[in-house]
């Protein structure tokens, strides 16, 4: 191998080392230790990448422990569904480790209406019922969006990419339940008719009147529900 090459390795690798180079990650930072128990008291650990680490050595299996995900979620809602979260702010274990699930349960013909999660992909496997879930693409070439849509049955599993608009919707008579796996500790939803008509302050019924082309008294009207 001749001398330039090897110098040039020799400075690629020193740029790497120097963190000259960024690099670009499509779920959280890798966590830079075994585990990083949160913890709601800075004056107990250091931040890293997620909530304040406990010292290692004060951690127990508890830490790691979360319960209760066996008990249905009220479903008593308007949408008809019930979403219970277990992230790094109820199990602070997760903290850093780049993971999170949650409960879905819906009651019959109820829906977790479309949204997004920022920070992950979504892998989602029904346990009980029948669900009709999809998601819609970031705007193609010639300005449309496509749907991807499908209908799921017990053991089914469907992925949603993450910050991509999605849904599920139980299209059974009896209770559905899904389990889903999200890769971030963090992952945020932003529900998409809440974010557009129930923001605070709410968006100018000017603006949304054009982009739905709808009229400001039907706007007014959808915001009067958020």
């Amino acid at each position: 191998m001749g001398a330039k090459v090897v110098a040039y390795m020799m400075v690629v690798a020193l740029l790497a080392m120097t963190g000259c180079f960024k690099l670009a990650y499509a779920t959280d930072p890798t966590q830079l230790q075994d585990f990083c128990v949160g913890t709601n008291d800075p004056n107990d650990g250091v931040f890293v990448n997620g909530l304040f680490c406990m010292d290692p050595k004060l951690a127990t299996p508890d830490d790691f422990f979360f319960s209760s995900l066996n008990k249905p979620g009220n479903t008593n809602k308007k949408v008809g569904s019930n979403v219970t979260l277990v992230s790094a702010t109820n199990l602070h274990g997760l903290n850093t480790l780049g993971i999170s699930m949650a409960r879905i349960d819906f009651a019959p013909y109820g829906e977790n209406p479309p949204h997004t999660h920022p920070r992950a992909t979504e892998i989602l496997t029904v346990i009980k019922g029948q669900l009709l879930v999809g998601f819609v693409t970031s705007n193609l070439p010639n300005g449309s969006n496509r749907l991807f849509s499908k209908l799921l049955n017990e053991g089914d599993v469907f992925v949603f990419p993450q910050g991509l608009v999605h849904f599920q919707m139980n299209v059974g008579k009896t209770n559905a339940i899904a389990i889903a796996a999200l890769s971030s500790q963090n992952p945020g939803v932003v529900t998409i008719a809440n974010a557009v008509f129930g923001s605070n302050p709410p968006i100018s019924v000017d603006v949304l009147s054009k982009a739905f082309q709808l009229d400001k008294a039907t706007i007014k009207y959808h915001q009067s529900k958020f």
